[in-house]
């Protein structure tokens, strides 16, 4: 889940560079996400649907680890550029380092392959028409469903852009160490609520997280050299020993750079569901920002209703992530279908 620009210019101007350098530039319907709909290659192209949902659930079957970065995947291409396939882009037209190569994506971004494989299937079927936009949306659907959640309709018609800067990303995206208020600001921005955010932070019911992101909770708790006083102490002795001090790290794995990764629900790391918000009440969360929404007025009733109705907390999660998937789409004559999702058309 990212925005920032380098410099301002003015509407006018930024569609005038867009049209002369990419010719599928279209001043009306830049970014409509309400343009969107259902069953959008019903006709164009089928199997669309099927064919991303037959090899996701084959890649998930192998490695259901790959749901959770499926869904980091989308939240990150989402919310820099809007969901348009941005964050796949192994560069660009203008030659500036792309997102994928920010330090907020990097090394832990995982299922560029899954899309690409997608991709190439859907080349042959029906070439040039279904975006890298829209399979990075259907394979995120896809992944929710496998993890748990009752199927649900996404909305396509996404088209893919051509901008993908490393300087997008981090004022875009919300950060471990954010305040309730920082990360609800930059979802306001998205035009999303903080009742979606609440119920997307749900996602973190799957997943990993390296010790480097939340050690300081454990050994120097704002620079105190003790450990955060609202991690539940029985769930802070076991972080310790699933990441022991720097000093007794394993040297094999400290001469490789290695980082150990800790499951986010330990209980259920597979499976999406609202536990989760059980333990965020209980102090056994690893992220500062997930315990700072347990803790502040604003979100901590709102946490305490997902924690009691998981009914609830999955209608409420669907529906967040198609309002997360029109986020600044592309739509229209806007942006371009990539025949590549690694590259922009030539």
């Amino acid at each position: 889940m990212e925005v920032g620009r380098v410099g301002r210019v003015t509407c006018a101007a930024f569609l005038i560079a867009c049209c002369l350098t990419v010719r599928t530039c279209s001043a009306a319907g830049e970014k409509k996400g309400w343009n969107l709909r259902a069953r959008f290659y019903q006709y164009t192209c089928p199997q669309a649907e099927k064919i991303a949902a037959d090899l996701t659930r084959a890649a998930l079957g192998q490695d259901p680890t790959l749901a959770a970065s499926l869904l980091r995947l989308f939240f990150h291409d989402c919310f820099v550029n809007g969901c348009d396939a941005s964050i796949l882009l192994d560069s660009t037209l203008s030659g500036e380092p792309i997102e994928k190569a920010s330090l907020g994506n990097g090394k832990t971004m995982r299922g560029f392959e899954l899309i690409d494989e997608i991709k190439d299937k859907l080349e042959n079927e029906c070439p040039e028409i279904v975006s890298c936009a829209d399979i990075t949306a259907y394979v995120t659907r896809d992944a929710t469903v496998f993890s748990g959640l009752p199927y649900f309709k996404i909305p396509a018609g996404r088209r893919d852009g051509v901008i993908s800067r490393a300087t997008d990303v981090f004022h875009n995206l919300p950060t471990p160490a954010m305040t309730v208020d920082e990360m609800a600001a930059i979802f306001t921005r998205k035009g999303m609520t903080v009742d979606e955010m609440v119920t997307l932070t749900g996602a973190h019911s799957i997943g990993k997280v390296q010790c480097s992101v939340f050690e300081d909770r454990i050994y120097n708790y704002s620079e105190t050299g003790s450990r955060d006083p609202k991690l539940q102490a029985a769930y802070a002795s076991y972080l310790s020993a699933m990441c022991p001090p720097a000093d007794e790290v394993p040297v094999n794995l400290a001469a490789e750079g290695g980082d150990r990764l800790v499951y986010l629900d330990p209980s259920s790391p597979f499976r999406l569901d609202n536990s989760f918000y059980l333990r965020m009440r209980e102090g056994k969360t690893l992220l500062q920002s997930d315990q700072n929404m347990a803790d502040d007025p604003k979100t901590a009733e709102l946490v305490g209703k997902m924690a009691a109705e998981p009914k609830m907390w999955m209608k409420k999660f669907t529906r967040a992530l198609v309002r997360l998937s029109r986020v600044d789409v592309l739509t229209g004559n806007a942006g371009e279908i990539r025949k590549n999702c690694r590259a922009v058309n030539l």
